[in-house]
């Protein structure tokens, strides 16, 4: 279970990316938002594979976007599964589903 978030925690989080990704940069979160039912699924049959391989491709994608956050859990992700540890993969799903909830995108 998440413990309860702060006030501090529900601040807008503002991620400043390139123009050249204003089209797909909101594809590219509903996406994630997609992956987090996966990742649910997966944690609740303990499918450490698709855990593993969701958490390389966030691992992979993220930063290229201009979303180091979600690579940076996507490789917490990727390596907890690889050695079926399932706290922290749960800790890494809240996470995600955080950053998701309080990302603010603006283009320069």
């Amino acid at each position: 279970m998440t413990p309860p978030r702060s006030t501090h925690s529900r601040l807008p989080i503002r991620v400043e990316i390139s123009r050249d990704f204003e089209d797909i940069a909101p594809i590219f979160l509903e996406n994630r938002r997609k992956d987090l039912k996966t990742l649910h699924a997966a944690i609740g049959a303990q499918d450490f594979s698709t855990l593993q391989t969701l958490g390389h491709r966030m691992k992979g994608d993220g930063g290229g976007y201009g979303f180091d956050a979600i690579s940076e859990i996507g490789a917490t992700l990727e390596s907890a599964a690889q050695r079926q540890d399932i706290p922290p993969i749960e800790h890494g799903i809240a996470e995600l589903e955080d950053f998701l909830d309080r990302v603010t995108v603006f283009y320069r």
